[in-house]
């Protein structure tokens, strides 16, 4: 599906700076690496020490070819905005310095931009990128509309996404790590006990499963348990009409309807009739 439009205004925020396209050399300058902080909006969390370590050494053959980006934060401190992969890498290759473009934005913008960033590079895994949706909702009172249009997605993909925030915590790590897919978690949401969701995130991991075979597992679970439950009730509505017909000498029938029911009592002469009666109101 083609990607939509950037939201009015952030495609005027994060422009691309490639080694060969003019800039305005006012907003680029040359910056020390200590002298810069992460963002703390920054979505993802994960950096894999085998790519950094890949790009690192093509900074030390080549440099680095696209600016990052970064924003004012007093005495003489920078913090991040895009481009955290190339900073972390450029300090394993020993940079002392770095190109950056230098911006005045908002938190909501910073989240915005890395976020938008990270989209378009496909660097975030699916926990990170609901984590980033539901922070812009929390934190910054954006709908998921307003979020839809502003990171090119439609709204059912950010929909689904922030879903995934309400997963068991043991069942994001396994999304997080790829042992999940974003598919594996959507159906394991159905799951309302947190606890049966690591149990099948469990089950799924260990065997391998792919999404269809956890849509059936998961099915299969439901109808046992639906099973197992009516199994019980009926049990126990089998245990208190027993009671009952011993207590009143004539069949009864219990017939539950959701929270409600009625109790039937046959009676087959109006001697007997007499006696429940008679049973029943002593």
């Amino acid at each position: 599906m083609e990607k939509k439009a950037l939201g009015r205004g952030l495609d005027a925020l994060l422009p691309s700076v490639a080694v060969n396209q003019p800039v305005d050399a006012g907003d680029v300058q040359y910056v020390r690496i200590n002298d810069i902080v992460p963002n703390r909006y920054q979505p993802r969390h994960t950096f894999a020490p085998g790519e950094l370590t890949e790009l690192a050494a093509s900074i030390k053959e080549s440099g680095v070819l696209q600016p990052i980006m970064v924003r004012r934060k007093g005495d003489g401190i920078f913090e991040l905005i895009a481009g955290e992969r190339r900073w972390r890498a450029s300090k394993e290759a020993g940079l002392e310095t770095i190109q950056a473009l230098v911006r005045n934005c908002s938190d909501q913008e910073a989240l915005l931009i890395a976020l938008v960033e990270n989209i378009q590079r496909e660097d975030l895994n699916p926990m990170e990128t609901a984590r980033a949706y539901s922070r812009m909702i929390n934190e910054f009172g954006l709908t998921q509309d307003a979020i839809a249009h502003k990171v090119g997605r439609d709204r059912s993909s950010v929909a689904n996404a922030v879903r995934l925030t309400n997963l068991h915590p043991e069942v994001q790590k396994l999304v997080e790590n790829g042992t999940l897919s974003a598919g594996h978690a959507k159906v394991i949401l159905a799951l309302e006990s947190p606890e049966r969701q690591v149990q099948v995130s469990t089950m799924i991991a260990s065997h391998k499963l792919s999404v269809r075979e956890t849509e059936k597992l998961i099915e299969s679970s439901r109808v046992g348990r639906r099973r197992a439950r009516k199994a019980s009730i009926t049990s126990e509505w089998g245990a208190l009409e027993t009671r009952l017909q011993k207590r009143l000498g004539t069949k009864v029938t219990l017939q539950p309807r959701g929270q409600g029911g009625q109790i039937v009592i046959k009676y087959f002469s109006a001697q007997q009739l007499e006696g429940v009666v008679e049973t029943l109101l002593s």
